[in-house]
C-alpha cells in the first residue's frame, strides 16, 4: 500500500473515545455529513446522515431480518435518528433492494426513489420481490432520471450538500466540469460481451459536498462504466471517494473508469466470500491517486493479494458481528475521517479537488 500524503493524519484511539464518533448523534449536532457503509454481507447499504439530519439510504441488503436488523440499527442507533427519509434503489438485484419490506418493517421510510422496472430485463421484472416495489408503505413514490437531484434541506454553517443522478438504464447526464477524456487512456478499454443484466443500468450518483465528491454507481458493469467517461468524462472534476463498483467484483471497476474518477479513497462493500476480486485489487492498486483501500469483510477465499491492511477491514472473520465502517466530511467539506469501529482505526483527509 503507498505511503499517505502529508495531508493526511493517522490517528489510533482508544475504545472509548472512538465510540464517540459512531455513537454520537449525526447531523445538526456537528453539521458534519456522516456515512455508513453496514455490512450486508456483499449486499449493498450505504447510508448518509445530511447536516440538516436528514437520512439518504442507498439499497436495503438482501431480504430477511439480518439485513434489516443491522440497516435499521444504523439509523437509530448510530445516526441516533428515527427515519429513512430519502431511499434509492440502485437496480433490481435481491442484494441491493431484497430487505426492502423486511426494512420498513423497522424504520419508516418517506421517499422511495427508483427506475421504473419496465427498463429492466426479463428476469429481473419476474421476480417475485418485484410486487413490493409497489405494495411496501411508503410516504411517496419518485420514478428517477438523469439529471435529478434529491430534494435536500441545506444547513446554515455547512458546505452545500447535493445529491445528482448522473446515470440511469445506460444513459448518462455531465455533471458540471465535464470535458473530453485523455484519448490515451480511454484506448485502454477492450470491449466484453454485452452485460445482459439489470447490472448495467444502475443508477449512478455524484455525493458533493462543498469541494467534496463521491461516486456511487451501484453494479455498473464494464462496457458502461467506460461508456460514462469515454471519450467524454461525464463526471467531471477528479473524486476524493469511490465505493468500489458491485462489491469489488471484476466484471466492474474498468480501469479506465477509476484512472478516470482519479480517487483518494476506494471503500469496498464486500462480503468474506464476494467481491474484491483480484483483477479489481490489481486496478485500484496501480491507481497512482489512491492511498488507501478500505473493506467491509476481509476476503477468505485466498491470500493477502485480495485485502487491504487489516486495520482497514471492518470484519475479519466469515462469522462477524456486522461491524461497519463510517466516513465524516467537515462542514466545510474540506476534510474528512474514515473509521473502522472494530480496529479502533481512524485516518483523516485532507479534500483535493480545489
Amino acid at each position: 500500500m503507498k505511503m499517505l500524503v502529508p495531508a493526511a493524519v493517522v490517528v489510533t484511539m482508544t475504545s472509548a473515545l472512538f465510540a464517540l464518533p459512531g455513537s454520537a448523534q449525526a447531523g445538526v449536532e456537528d453539521k458534519k455529513l456522516d456515512i455508513y457503509w453496514v455490512d450486508v454481507e456483499g449486499g449493498a447499504a450505504t447510508l448518509f446522515v445530511t447536516p440538516a439530519g436528514e437520512t439518504v439510504l442507498i439499497d436495503t441488503g438482501y431480504p430477511g431480518d439480518r439485513d434489516a436488523d443491522r440497516v435499521g440499527k444504523a439509523v437509530k442507533d448510530l445516526a441516533g435518528l428515527k427515519k429513512i427519509d430519502h431511499l434509492i434503489i440502485t437496480h433490481f438485484h435481491d442484494d441491493h433492494y431484497g430487505g426492502l419490506s423486511d426494512l420498513v418493517k423497522r424504520v419508516p421510510i418517506g421517499t422511495l426513489y427508483t427506475r421504473d422496472i419496465a427498463g429492466a430485463p426479463d428476469k429481473e421484472r419476474s421476480n417475485p420481490l418485484v410486487p413490493q416495489l409497489k405494495e411496501v408503505a411508503v410516504d411517496k413514490r419518485v420514478r428517477i432520471k438523469p439529471g435529478f437531484k434529491l430534494p435536500l434541506k441545506q444547513t446554515k454553517g455547512a458546505a452545500p450538500l447535493t445529491f445528482q443522478i448522473l446515470g440511469a438504464n445506460e444513459k448518462f447526464l455531465p455533471a458540471k466540469g465535464a470535458a473530453a477524456n485523455s484519448a490515451d487512456l480511454c484506448k485502454e478499454h477492450v470491449a466484453r460481451p454485452l452485460d445482459g443484466s439489470d447490472n448495467r443500468n444502475s443508477v449512478v450518483s455524484l455525493i458533493t459536498f462543498g469541494p467534496w465528491r463521491f461516486f456511487e454507481g451501484g453494479d455498473l458493469t464494464f462496457n458502461t462504466e467506460a461508456a460514462l467517461v469515454c471519450p467524454k468524462n461525464l463526471v467531471g472534476k477528479p473524486i476524493d471517494v469511490y465505493q468500489t463498483n458491485h462489491h469489488g467484483l471484476d466484471q466492474s471497476n474498468n480501469p479506465v473508469l477509476v484512472k478516470s474518477l482519479a480517487p483518494v479513497v476506494a471503500i469496498m462493500n464486500n462480503g468474506p466470500k464476494k467481491g474484491g476480486d483480484k483483477g479489481t485489487f490489481a486496478t485500484l492498486k496501480a491507481t497512482p491517486s489512491i492511498k488507501d483501500i478500505y473493506q467491509v469483510h476481509r476476503n477468505v477465499r485466498v491470500g493477502p493479494e485480495l485485502n487491504t491492511a487489516p486495520d482497514l477491514v471492518a470484519n475479519a472473520d466469515e462469522n462477524c458481528k456486522g461491524n461497519h465502517l463510517k466516513l465524516s466530511v467537515e462542514p466545510t467539506g474540506k476534510a474528512y475521517s474514515v473509521f473502522v469501529p472494530s480496529t479502533n482505526h481512524e485516518q483523516k483527509y485532507e479534500t483535493r479537488t480545489p
